[in-house]
């Protein structure tokens, strides 16, 4: 102890150049480790930020001030219009819905036995880039129900209620005595009772008869009815068919509709068999005989998803696909930290398992809820790469998102100027979404 201690002075304080931080390393070490990650935030973030500002108020060439233009070209581009309009929905509709979804499956799967096994199945996309889930759903997306999952089942469902034609490119050939009529054919004269007709059509190709369909038979004569043949008039030549006649080697129409009509309205319905021939009563003469449009409609297809009025929703639902099992997760977790004697309390004054659900659990979840909603509008707004690989080249512009027409205008229309205010309106939407999200996050840290 030394004699100024003794005589109650305090010592003197250390010297700033031995000053030692909570760790007992000095400044300067501190310093010379922290460096390297200083340089690189610096070299990736803080000077590409820095130029777009400045390159986004100079004109395309770069050697020239042009003030605000750029920004101007924000709200007055049609590109960029729709861009930002696309965006607006992106941020509204995914972020919600993912965030729903992965509610409804954490709350569901708790109480499962397989609810691990099914948390693994809906978290799993996340392990796919988003490359790879893009060209996965460009499958899926597929006009042809025969490659796309999401056309064949919707081609399987509407045909369950409503059948397709199996006819759909049949039509009257050379000297037919039928003439077209509202989508369907009707016969140039009537017939009579005791008279027999034959309605030759073409068009459809061997492979593609129904398979039922047999051996089409000559219409006979029947002294109290009008008999008549429908079939595949495909052979031609002398010395190979007859043309307008019934050959052994041709098909009849099996199920094709036949209609009498007289003075516009149908008097009589038949169905041909399946060597083609039908038969009308008396009912029917003078009547002529018309093959309706459903006959021929076209099989169903399904829809359009990468169309410009469902490609938007479409790549919306590629990207629920990826981040659901993301919200899941994040939400499975905060519902394991909600006491249960609160559940259980609720349960025993009388609340039922959706007032459970809706008055304590989500209320008590709001704030993860929170979380997992603004990181996935953060996320949004920067959404490129599913765009970029699902829309095809005919519907980008109707699906065309921020992230995008930068790109595009830096690089394919060789608008840097643009393109940089383009990188600085994102920087500007994302900064207050992530500023609540880190303001929540501290609040929650403080708790």
């Amino acid at each position: 102890m030394t004699a100024a201690t003794e005589a109650g002075v305090p010592p003197a304080p250390a010297s700033p150049k031995s000053r030692k931080s909570v760790t007992g390393t000095r400044r300067i070490v501190a310093a010379m480790f922290l460096l390297p990650a200083l340089v690189l935030l610096g070299a990736l973030v803080v000077y590409p930020i820095g130029y777009s500002i400045v390159r986004s108020f100079y004109n395309q060439s770069g050697d020239g001030f042009a003030g605000i233009d750029n920004y101007k070209a924000l709200f007055t581009d049609d590109g960029i219009r729709t861009a930002l309009k696309n965006n607006i929905i992106w941020v509204v509709f995914a972020p919600t819905i993912a965030t729903a979804l992965g509610l409804i499956f954490a709350v569901l799967t708790e109480r499962v036995r397989w609810g691990t096994a099914f948390k693994l199945v809906v978290f799993m996309p996340m392990a796919i880039s988003m490359l790879a889930a893009g060209i996965i759903f460009r499958l899926v997306y597929d006009q042809d129900p025969d490659k796309g999952f999401a056309n064949a089942v919707w081609v399987g469902v509407h045909d369950t209620f409503s059948q397709a034609s199996a006819f759909p490119k049949a039509h009257p050939g050379r000297e037919s005595p039928l003439v077209a009529q509202g989508g369907g054919f009707i016969t140039k004269t009537t017939v009579r009772t005791g008279g027999t007709v034959t309605l030759p059509l073409v068009g459809v190709a061997p492979d593609q008869m129904p398979g039922d369909a047999k051996k089409a038979v000559a219409p006979q004569a029947d002294p109290g009815r009008i008999t008549g043949t429908t079939w595949q008039d495909f052979t031609r030549g002398k010395g190979v068919g007859t043309l307008g006649g019934v050959d052994p080697s041709e098909l009849g129409y099996p199920g094709m509709k036949i209609e009498a009509v007289k003075d516009g309205k149908v008097v009589e319905t038949a169905k041909a068999g399946d060597d083609g021939t039908f038969s009308f009563s008396e009912k029917a003469d003078g009547a002529q005989l018309r093959l309706p449009a459903s006959n021929f409609k076209e099989a169903y297809n399904g829809l359009d998803w990468l169309g410009p009025s469902l490609v938007t929703p479409a790549i919306i639902g590629s990207y629920i696909w990826m981040w659901a099992g993301f919200a899941m997760v994040l939400i499975a977790a905060g519902l394991a930290g909600i006491p249960r004697e609160l559940l259980e309390a609720a349960r025993v004054d009388g609340a039922s398992e959706w007032q459970v659900f809706r008055r304590v659990t989500v209320p008590l979840l709001a704030p993860v809820l929170a979380v997992v909603t603004v990181t996935l509008m953060i996320n949004v707004l920067k959404i490129f790469d599913l765009v970029f690989i699902i829309a095809p080249g005919s519907s980008q512009d109707d699906a065309n998102v921020l992230a995008l027409e930068l790109y595009r205008k830096g690089f394919a229309e060789d608008q840097p100027g643009i393109a940089s205010a383009i990188s600085v309106f994102l920087l500007l939407l994302v900064i207050p979404v992530m500023w609540f999200n880190i303001r929540r996050l501290r609040r929650e840290v403080r708790r």
